[in-house]
């Protein structure tokens, strides 16, 4: 049996008139829910969301940057206005840092990056579902703005990652780092390194010094903490390696990047654009005259713990419902789950069955909608950017990076219907273990940070406010992509068809 109320939602502050459009009339019903024997407002589970806290919603780093594309990413509105005598337009040829300060006004939309809401404010992610929207928006506008110009940006450190595992590589990193501390370039760069080549006699620091004594102040290195709490140290970052060094870049940056130029020297070339032969010219130019930045979607992965009801058992939690629990109406505020962790990620998380040797049962959600329970092997959500990695080989669609998407594609699916999907970046995603699942399930974020996931546990997915500043070559965007294909993967590549005699 339900009760009918009405509630008046009407602008109250506008004069009253007798328009039918004035007032309008939400009919809600109460629903009776007979365990509890009462009635209540039916409103969604608060499953995972979580109350906010002051200190954490931004990142003082975030607020300090030293160049445009660091502001960009940062100020959160991303919005493009004319003022003064600089505008964007076709004709505009090379944007400098003192034009921008002329020709944009970072500003934040209604419902941009949120401030410091009460303590009593419950969010469900660091973004509304509007704010999620009006952000993924204003990223693509801003990366289509930015493949018609180039930013000339005030470079005065760099940031240098070397290739894991390859000696050759380290050498390459050491002529870079000699060159740019050179006097030779006309600038004074402070130059960061790995930590780990400081000792590596492959580097030679201690030659480095013997040679030029100078260098000693300019020549610095860094580890993952200061990457991951400093960035705004950094204008500019040069990788050494193949596409894996430029995921392993991403994930040293988990809030804003600096701009990143690629050197292929790698296997794989998705990502690696330039060729380190030339890297002279390449740099100096890049400097001097300027880059074209690419914005690479990145995923936003929150890990959520379920938290234990009143005396609670192993045997009584397998009669939870994870679908009730995240979708599902409640009469009471009590949070179900708990927040253990956010990750940025470039390419894919992939939620498996680890070292188990039964299948997973994962249970897939998009938005307030229970999409489906899936038994396999896992599940691959991939970015434009990683369609062409775990989820090629998983049998899903190659995405071009420029498309605003998320990609599922199931891995080993038990089933002969489960096709891949592709969903638009304004999702929000959730991949969860159910409470009655067999074994635990693994989660990894761009092949890093194995966690795993207990019955009950899941992972929220969706558009990251942190997009990926890659710097494409001159002319370089379009069929480069299609060209990387058919290059690296062989691509539709077969012996032409001999025509009819």
């Amino acid at each position: 049996m339900d009760k009918d109320l009405s509630r008046d939602t009407g602008d109250h502050d506008e004069p009253e008139n007798n328009s039918d459009d004035h007032h309008q009339i939400e009919v809600l019903s109460l629903l009776y829910l007979p365990r509890l024997k009462t009635y209540f407002w039916p409103h969604r589970r608060k499953a995972s969301l979580v109350m906010a806290d002051q200190s954490k919603n931004s990142d003082p780093s975030d607020e300090v940057t030293a160049c445009f594309v660091h502001s960009l990413i940062a100020g959160g509105g991303l919005s493009f206005t004319k003022a003064g005598k600089g505008h964007f337009s076709k004709d505009t040829d090379v944007i400098t840092e003192s034009s921008i300060t002329d020709a944009l006004s970072i500003a934040e939309t209604e419902d941009g990056r949120p401030g410091s809401p009460p303590h009593n404010v419950v969010q469900s992610r660091h973004l509304t579902k509007k704010q999620l929207s009006d952000m993924a928006w204003n990223v693509r506008r801003l990366s289509k703005r930015l493949d018609s110009i180039r930013l000339r940006l005030n470079v005065k450190s760099i940031f240098l990652v070397t290739k894991a595992g390859d000696k050759s590589v380290v050498s390459a990193t050491r002529e870079v780092a000699q060159w740019l501390l050179s006097k030779e370039c006309g600038t004074q760069f402070v130059v960061y390194v790995e930590n780990r080549l400081e000792l590596d006699p492959g580097f030679g620091y201690e030659e480095l010094l013997q040679e030029e004594p100078s260098v000693k102040d300019r020549l610095k290195f860094w580890d993952t903490k200061l990457a991951g709490e400093q960035a705004h140290l950094f204008d500019f970052v040069i990788t050494l390696g193949g596409d894996g060094t430029v995921l392993y870049t991403s994930w040293l940056f988990q809030h804003i990047v600096p701009p990143v130029l690629s050197f292929a020297l790698g296997s794989l070339g998705f990502l690696t654009k330039f060729d380190f032969n030339d890297y002279q010219n390449i740099l100096g130019s890049a400097i001097k005259n300027g880059v074209v930045v690419s914005l690479r979607l990145r995923f936003e992965c929150t890990i959520m713990r379920s938290n234990p009801e009143p005396s609670e058992t192993s045997a009584s939690k397998k009669h939870r419902d994870l679908v009730e629990e995240l979708i599902g109406y409640e009469s009471h505020t009590t949070l179900t789950h708990r927040p253990d962790g956010v990750m940025h990620i470039l390419n894919d998380v992939v939620v498996d069955r680890g070292p188990n040797p039964t299948m997973s049962s994962i249970e897939l959600f998009g938005g307030d909608e229970h999409f489906t329970t899936l038994l396999a092997d896992g599940v691959c959500i991939a970015t434009p950017t990683g369609s062409t990695a775990y989820n090629m080989a998983a049998g899903g669609s190659l995405s071009h990076p420029d498309n605003p998407v998320i990609l599922i594609t199931a891995i080993c699916a038990h089933t002969l219907s489960f096709r891949p999907i592709i969903l638009p970046d304004t999702v929000v995603l959730r991949v969860g273990v159910p409470y009655d699942a067999r074994t635990s399930s693994w989660a990894s974020f761009d092949g890093r940070q194995r966690v795993e996931l207990l019955p009950g546990d899941y992972v929220t997915v969706s558009a990251s406010r942190y997009p990926f500043a890659n710097v494409l070559p001159r002319g370089g965007r379009g069929d480069d992509w299609m060209h990387s294909l058919s290059k690296t993967l062989n691509w539709n590549s077969r012996q032409r068809q001999k025509s009819l005699s």
